[in-house]
């Protein structure tokens, strides 16, 4: 027969009845009740029910007297405690999650990606991957780390193609924008919604039920105590529940650390109470103890482990095994066990918050990083260049700031928002001034296309005048301030350009081929003197000076009787005079004599001219001639005097005093023209007295 204290049959008679209340109106599950239940009689520690009798009477004792002061020392172990119990807390948290569906803990093994450093594009991309190949309630945290990227992101897109329709010239309420981007993710992210929500709907009931039977489980497990039967059959039956609970299935997260701490609880009672057979129990504790010192040391193992997220997950795991899987130990060994255990978790549970303090650092770094960035963001802002080629550069640069940007990695979270708005705020300044300089360039550019289409009009009126002389110097200047005039909106540019370009060559088209009609003749005169030229290449010296001379002054004459040539070929002229002054020296005439000669002729075409103004012309050009020449000697007269000191060897002396030579050979021979021009001047005046006497 079992035998149980009176006050604690009445406590327990109490939380049976709490229990059952918590159950009868339904499958819900009241998470305030289990706690206050857990305050009464804490479990979370390995403290027996008479400890949690003592501790309640202590602090009721407590409460009508004046608080003691508190040592170093003791506040010292009340701060380690709690970082033992926070370290525990975020353990048993995370495996809440786990324990509610077994996909959940895959969630581990995704890795979170720097979604901040991607774009939007790829951002749709990766939400895709995700919901396509993951389990739906694995995914949780990176699909709301995605979609706070992306709305941040998008919404900074947005207003940057909002300013771009403001500057030219919409109105922000009519401001309308169709993204393909934006569609995609939100058909993903609501295709996410309904699976998750499905999933959850689906899961819900089936937590409920099992919720239900470990309740049960919980209430028939607390009967145990409350029964006459042989201790053999109580403790089959205690076994039998103890399986019941291992198969009894997931239940609600929020519900499960409380549900297992009651589940706990009232096994130790189980086992602290009741009058068991003492081989039974000891075997029992013998076991469990020896499962929890594995675990210990598993625990006090990951201290070395290199990879804080697979030793914190191990840790997870080690935790849900002592929680799920082992029973109770003796009362002697629980405290001692549970604080070795508890130090373990601390250890580990101070490596990863020095591992997030190194982060910190590095957030403040990358946080300096984009400070730096918005800076220099700011300062384009407020020096945007005002041409286009410039602008188009700054365009550029700030694309790579924002790119380093979003590269620059994590700031710490209290200055995200911040951060964030500062960069909006710069970008959204340059693109302003960006849009502000288009938008009067835009006025500029309409500006010119009125007058280059002006300059059309112009240039469609002169395209068929036959007024040669007033429409070409016109169709001249259009062309000229076409050029000087600048850019025009480009759905413009290449029509007007097109039809500008057509009356211009339609015109000179036409001009040009007036033009070859009148220089048909030119031509002419260029074949013949060509054939001359190569008669006279092919001329040989017969070594009779006389009749040589006779020869060429003929040919000099057949090439002066030829009239004009086209400009482009005027070169021809040069390759005869060479060809002629080659002859003459070699049959010893001078360079003067054979210039003479040749002027000869042109003499004897101006002698029988009756045109006073073309002899005219030719004197002054004379005259100019001589002039230059006597000014060319000077001055090099006056160069060679500041070679007063040099050697007459000297290569620069001897250069200057050659020049003068031909300088003064060029003079006499132009002096020379011109006595033979007043000659032929003055016998035609006699001439022409001689003639007015006879009449």
């Amino acid at each position: 027969m079992i035998i149980i204290n009176p006050k604690e049959k009445e406590l327990l008679m109490q939380e049976n009845e709490q229990k059952l209340q918590e159950t009868e109106g339904g499958t819900e599950h009241n998470p305030d009740a289990i706690k206050k239940t857990e305050e009464e009689s804490p479990i979370s520690e390995p403290k027996t029910s008479d400890d949690s009798v003592k501790e309640n009477t202590e602090v009721s004792d407590s409460n009508t007297e004046s608080p003691e002061p508190v040592s170093k020392e003791e506040s010292k172990k009340s701060d380690e405690a709690d970082e033992a119990d926070e370290a525990i807390e975020e353990i048993e948290e995370s495996n809440a999650e786990d324990a509610e569906d077994e996909h959940n803990e895959k969630r581990h093994h995704i890795p979170m990606l720097d979604y901040h450093s991607m774009s939007i594009e790829n951002l749709v991309g990766e939400l895709q991957r995700l919901v396509k190949n993951e389990k739906i309630q694995a995914i949780s945290k990176h699909v709301s780390s995605i979609k706070y990227e992306f709305d941040q992101k998008f919404q900074e897109f947005l207003e940057h193609k909002k300013e771009e329709f403001i500057a030219n010239g919409g109105n922000e309420i009519d401001f309308r924008y169709n993204s393909v981007t934006k569609r995609q993710f939100n058909e993903v992210y609501s295709e996410f919604r309904e699976k998750r929500d499905q999933y959850y709907k689906n899961l819900e009931q089936s937590l409920k039920d099992n919720l239900k039977k470990r309740l049960e489980i919980i209430e028939q497990l607390k009967g145990l105590v409350n029964v006459e039967e042989d201790i053999n059959t109580t403790y089959k039956n205690f076994k039998e529940l103890q399986e019941s609970w291992r198969n009894a299935g997931p239940i609600p997260r929020n519900n499960y650390n409380d549900v297992w701490r009651t589940y706990h609880h009232h096994m130790e009672i189980f086992y602290d109470f009741l009058h068991l057979n003492r081989e039974l129990r000891d075997l029992d504790f013998k076991h469990n103890l020896e499962e929890k010192q594995k675990l210990v040391e598993r625990a006090e193992a990951l201290a070395n482990e290199p990879d804080l997220g697979k030793a914190f997950r191990e840790l997870q795991t080690l935790h849900k095994i002592w929680k799920e899987d082992i029973g109770p130990v003796a009362k002697e060994q629980r405290e001692e066990i549970w604080e070795r255990f508890s130090a373990a978790t601390k250890v580990m549970h101070q490596r990863r918050q020095d591992h997030y303090q190194e982060m910190e650092k590095v957030y403040e770094k990358n946080l300096e990083k984009k400070h730096e960035i918005i800076a220099s963001i700011t300062e384009v802002s407020e020096n945007v260049s005002n041409n286009h080629k410039a602008l188009q550069a700054q365009i550029k640069e700030i694309e790579a700031l924002r790119e380093a940007f979003f590269k620059a990695g994590k700031v710490p979270q209290k200055v995200n928002e911040q951060t964030w708005s500062a960069f909006k705020e710069a970008v959204r300044k340059f693109n302003r001034n960006k849009n502000a300089f288009y938008k009067n360039q835009k006025k500029e550019q309409h500006e010119n296309l009125e007058k280059k289409r002006a300059l059309l009009g112009l240039a469609l009126a002169l395209k068929d005048s036959d007024d040669w002389e007033m429409a070409t110097p016109e169709m001249k200047r259009i062309q000229s301030e076409w050029k000087r005039i600048g850019h025009v909106p480009r759905k413009y540019s290449d029509k007007i350009w097109n039809e500008f370009k057509d009356a211009c060559n339609h015109y000179f088209n036409r001009l040009h081929a007036e033009k070859n009609e009148a220089h048909k003749e030119e031509f002419e005169n260029y074949e013949k003197k060509s054939a001359c030229l190569d008669r006279l290449k092919a001329f040989q010296l017969s070594g009779d000076t006389e009749k040589d001379l006779v020869e060429l002054k003929k040919f000099i004459a057949e090439w002066k009787q030829y009239g004009r040539i086209p400009y482009n070929k005027k070169h021809i002229n040069g390759k005869f005079n060479r060809i002629v002054d080659v002859l003459f020296k070699k049959l010893g005439v001078s360079r003067q004599e054979s210039e003479l000669l040749r002027y000869g002729d042109k003499m004897q075409q101006l002698a029988k001219t009756d045109d006073n103004r073309a002899i005219l012309n030719e004197r002054t050009f004379i005259r100019r001639k001589i002039d230059e020449s006597k000014s060319e000697i000077r001055q090099l007269e006056n160069n060679l005097q500041f070679f007063s000191n040099a050697s007459e060897d000297n290569p620069l002396v001897q250069d200057v005093v050659k020049n003068i030579e031909k300088h003064r050979e060029a003079l006499e021979t132009w002096k020379a023209k011109l006595k033979k021009l007043n000659i032929m001047q003055h016998n035609r005046d006699k001439e022409a007295e001689a003639n007015d006497e006879e009449e």
